[in-house]
């Protein structure tokens, strides 16, 4: 596989009030950040992105290994690891948002519960090092005009479903206008299995959130709401609101 283009973006960011807004040489947001609570999660889709928690046992999440193909603003690497305390790895291409990410969004050093890899995802996921090691898979890989994703490939999803653990889950942020979320749907229930395929509604803002399982599951809606609760006790995210507009896309 070639390694792609190293013809990078300029990183910069804006401020909005108490939101700090990262950008890759354009006015697309790439990642947000509370000023004053660098470890909430502002958008919807960013947090949806968290879904995988609804199946999974909630007690078993701290025992349990993410990875992040796309650093962004570093949300849901400090989440993962500082709220979750999960070991967290991000993997991302520009060394200039992980610059930025350190210097403006409070990413915290690498440590032993979390670490960023420099490096292509498509390439890096290919290392049998990290084959079946992943519990939650979070992807969003996007360029700076954010038009569709980087990464939207049959081969590249096999690469990812060969990540996970057997309970393990894969998110993607699907957006951009010319993206396909039928094709890219389509792509992702070739490498998984047609039943392991979960969607959002989309946003308001039209990010749509698929997630797909290594191994076919289908919780009972009053399972679904009880880890709900814990879930939005435990960590202050808006689970019962997922469970309302979270589905399997085959019935």
């Amino acid at each position: 596989m070639k390694k792609r283009s190293p013809n990078l973006p300029e990183v910069n960011f804006s401020d909005d009030d108490n939101i700090r807004h990262l950008h890759l040489g354009s006015e697309w947001i790439q990642g947000s950040m509370y000023l004053e609570d660098a470890i909430g999660l502002v958008h919807d889709y960013v947090q949806r992105m968290m879904a995988w928690l609804l199946l999974v046992e909630p007690d078993s999440v701290k025992d349990r290994q993410a990875m992040q193909l796309g650093l962004g603003a570093g949300s849901l690497t400090k989440f993962c690891a500082k709220e979750l305390h999960i070991k967290t790895t991000a993997i991302e291409l520009n060394p200039q948002v992980l610059a930025m990410c350190r210097n403006h969004f409070k990413l915290p050093a690498d440590n032993p519960m979390m670490r960023v890899v420099l490096a292509d995802a498509a390439l890096e996921i290919l290392n049998p090092k990290y084959w079946g090691t992943v519990d939650a898979l979070q992807v969003d890989l996007y360029d700076r005009e954010a038009a569709a994703p980087v990464l939207d490939s049959l081969p590249f999803y096999n690469h990812c479903r060969r990540l996970l653990t057997p309970e393990g889950c894969m998110t993607v942020n699907l957006f951009g206008r010319a993206s396909s979320y039928k094709r890219s749907v389509e792509k992702m229930s070739a490498a998984f299995d047609k039943n392991a395929v979960w969607a959002f509604k989309p946003t308001r803002e039209g990010n749509t959130v698929v997630l797909a399982q290594h191994t076919p599951s289908r919780p009972k809606r009053e399972v679904l709401m009880a880890r709900a609760a814990l879930i939005e006790a435990r960590w202050g995210l808006p689970a019962t609101k997922w469970v309302r507009v979270f589905k399997p896309v085959l019935p």
